[in-house]
């Protein structure tokens, strides 16, 4: 039976410079917010200092994606190991460190997949500019583009400015936002949005002109909302969560401007952001050449009425946030949650597949998916995972559905390639296909152990996706 995957179908897999390098500060790399974020937890759970340590096991790890049979690697670089200050002088010897790995790769079979920024600003643009705050935050990450396709265009042809800048922008530790009056930290994120949206412009133009053949398009982080019944106003709050959490970005990187909702929302809240009519070329002209999302599961939101306590726009929690005159998230009774909450729905990955491809006409490809849980290490040192076999195995399923309903999906790169660092539970939360031996704080012997969704995972790819046995 012919398989519903394409031929060059991109099976792979996804990791993050600052989860999975460690090396934090060796060969002239500089500290990222990234860096700093971690280090306040330090005493409650692993760091980025060494995390999988990546940066001297390079090798080794590769050699085990060549193994599994991998099609590409989706990886980040570190904007700090390659100008430690963000927009000063260029280091070399990150140059070096990635252009071993990404030759390496090459030699393997696998096609580096490369995000420039995944939540790890260069700690000294935050002391000099206050970070995305500031227009010359753009400009230093153009630059920093420039420097990467200069020195990997002529390998490296998939490319993605920043890792989910919608989710990114719902978490004030990440954009280094500490300002407590609530009016002044919105207009701080408007602003620090159009900075991004500006630079993933001006990177996205850069590509173009520097990289034969090379393709670039954002990474968002899907948001699929089902109405928390069937109240009108409940079905107008589950549309409102997804184009505010992520389709009035696509638009701006479509369209190189808000949707007309969204700058109402800006107007109303006095937060609409300095916008320089020089900008609107460079935005407009900007094309995408694929979309690519994560996916980990969906919302279900109700109308939330505002008060004269919380008005229109007041914001209430981060990630999946509340807004006052718009929605409120609550559970959705019919699904079932991982330990750490989020509710797994393959079918939403078919939706989301659906949504993207009839709103853009662009190809897709999905750049991070799984399943992050307390793996046990037997005494005979397995990884028995099959709960990660099942939630894979069903959002490749969803793939190849949506594949029949007509999306053009490019690949397919679950989270993560092996263990690492979760911003949130360090080691504790395991997403790999390979298991790191450490703990939070016990760095062990950092041997790598193939998991039982390894091995399954290396017959998928095999077969083209039709053997999920």
């Amino acid at each position: 039976m012919k398989s519903v995957f394409p031929k060059d179908f991109l099976w792979g897999a996804s990791s993050s410079a600052f989860q999975i390098e460690g090396g934090w500060n060796e060969d002239k790399k500089g500290m990222t917010v990234a860096d700093f974020n971690s280090f306040k937890k330090s005493d409650v759970q692993a760091d980025s200092k060494v995390a999988s340590d990546f940066y001297h096991k390079w090798k080794e790890d590769i050699d085990l994606m060549k193994e599994l049979g991998l099609k590409t690697y989706r990886f980040s670089l570190s904007w700090a190991r390659i100008i430690p200050t963000g927009d000063g002088e260029i280091n070399q010897l990150g140059i070096d460190f990635y252009n071993k790995v990404i030759d390496y790769l090459i030699e393997c079979g696998i096609t580096p997949f490369v995000t420039l920024y995944h939540f790890d600003l260069p700690y000294a643009l935050v002391e000099k500019y206050n970070g995305w705050e500031s227009r010359e935050c753009a400009f230093a990450f153009e630059r920093y583009a420039k420097v990467c396709f200069e020195n990997f265009g002529d390998r490296v042809k998939y490319w993605q400015p920043h890792n989910e800048q919608n989710l990114m922008m719902r978490v004030k530790e990440r954009m280094n936002i500490y300002e407590s009056d609530a009016y002044l930290v919105e207009k701080m994120r408007a602003q620090m949005d159009y900075h991004m949206s500006l630079a993933h412009a001006l990177a996205v133009r850069a590509c173009h002109e520097m990289v034969e053949g090379g393709k670039i398009g954002p990474s968002i982080s899907a948001t699929v909302t089902y109405p928390y019944s069937n109240k009108p106003e409940d079905v107008w709050a589950a549309k409102l969560n997804d184009n505010f959490k992520t389709n009035y970005l696509l638009d701006m990187h479509y369209n190189g401007e808000y949707p007309a909702y969204y700058m109402k929302y800006l107007e109303e809240l006095n937060i609409v952001p300095n916008m320089p009519k020089e900008d609107k070329e460079v935005l407009k002209n900007a094309k995408m050449d694929f979309i690519a999302f994560n996916y980990y599961r969906t919302l279900c939101a109700r109308h939330l009425e505002a008060t004269d306590e919380k008005p229109v726009g007041t914001r209430e929690s981060e990630i999946d946030y509340d807004l006052y005159g718009y929605f409120k998230i609550e559970k959705n009774s019919n699904l079932k949650a991982t330990e750490y909450g989020a509710q797994i729905d393959p079918v939403g990955m078919r939706i989301a597949l659906n949504e993207y491809y009839n709103r853009y006409h662009l190809p897709l490809i999905i750049t991070e998916n799984g399943l992050g849980t307390a793996d046990t290490l037997t005494e005979d040192e397995k990884v028995h995972d099959d709960y990660r076999i099942d939630y894979l195995r069903d959002h490749i399923i969803a793939c190849k559905k949506g594949i029949e309903d007509g999306v053009e999906l490019m690949g397919y790169c679950p989270w993560s390639v092996i263990d690492l660092l979760s911003s949130h539970q360090g080691f504790k939360k395991r997403y790999g296909f390979v298991y790191i031996n450490r703990e939070d704080h016990d760095f062990k012997d950092l041997r790598r152990i193939k998991k039982d969704s390894y091995y399954w995972y290396q017959k998928v790819i095999q077969t083209n996706g039709e053997d999920l046995s």
